[in-house]
């Protein structure tokens, strides 16, 4: 790896704290929506329960990132950082600029991605025919 590991390793910590700071700011904010308390017609609490449930999603989003970013400490730690964990190559440093808790190389994502998604339109075929299925023994 090009980059010294000790500015990689500030970079993952200045992200850290950055994810800390907006995990708290969720929570601050999340904390001052009532909950169970009409108010308003059904649209004033409908939009409440929508915007409740988009600050539960991007709090996950962020925990899930601080998960990634405590793991690439480790790897830095261990010395496995920068290395694609499919191929075993190093990860590209414009990689990591961008993505720092990156675990694979650009071309493994995407394979992997694609086999994701393949996987899940396979299963979501096979849950429609299963549907299909259940309706025509009932008919």
């Amino acid at each position: 790896m090009t980059e010294k590991p000790d500015e990689m390793k500030a970079m993952l910590l200045k992200l850290k704290e950055e994810t800390l700071k907006e995990i708290n700011k969720t929570v601050k904010s999340g904390s001052d929506i009532p909950v169970n308390e009409p108010s308003g017609d059904i649209y004033d609490q409908a939009s409440s329960e929508r915007d409740r449930e988009l600050g539960l999603l991007l709090g996950d989003r962020e925990r899930e990132k601080l998960r990634h970013i405590d793991e690439a400490l480790l790897r830095l730690d261990e010395g496995e950082y920068g290395i694609c964990e499919e191929c075993e190559e190093e990860i590209p440093i414009g990689r990591l600029k961008i993505v720092p808790f990156a675990r694979h190389c650009v071309k493994c994502k995407a394979d992997l991605e694609k086999q994701q998604a393949q996987t899940k339109r396979f299963e979501e075929d096979r849950a429609y025919r299963e549907i299909s299925l259940g309706e025509e023994e009932e008919g």
